[in-house]
């Protein structure tokens, strides 16, 4: 697992995020196993506290859970995924938005430039499979 920190952030937050993106790009499914709190600090290479205030968070939001002394999964809750892809989508929107809103593009005008650039990458994507 690999995850760029940035400085703005607090490193668990962005541990969370990661395991967010990991989640809505179903690169992890529901129900797989992490690593193991101390793993992940190892691979990381950060502090295992931080990546138990990770767990911590995830745990709470429903993200993860643990059952007993095994390992922690993936949720299965088919909302609660959803939800998650959803808040990505979200933010990114809002992002785009505000960066946009600025320069004052007429909404059908910024609509068609969104459609082709969107059939653009999703065709590079395609021949690069």
């Amino acid at each position: 697992m690999k995850v760029n920190f940035n400085n703005r952030d607090p490193v668990y937050v962005q541990v969370v995020r990661h395991f967010k993106e990991q989640i809505a790009t179903n690169k992890l499914e529901p129900g797989q196993e992490i690593p193991s709190r101390r793993e992940l600090a190892g691979q990381l290479k950060i502090n295992p506290n931080t990546v138990q205030r990770a767990y911590k968070e995830m745990e709470e939001q429903g993200l993860i859970y643990t059952e007993r002394n095994l390992p922690s999964k993936i949720t299965r809750d088919e909302e609660m995924l959803q939800s998650v892809r959803e808040e990505l989508l979200l933010e990114a929107v809002h992002a785009f938005i505000a960066s946009v809103h600025s320069i004052q593009v007429p909404f059908d005008e910024l609509v068609e430039l969104l459609r082709e650039k969107y059939e653009e990458a999703s065709d590079e994507k395609g021949g690069q499979q």
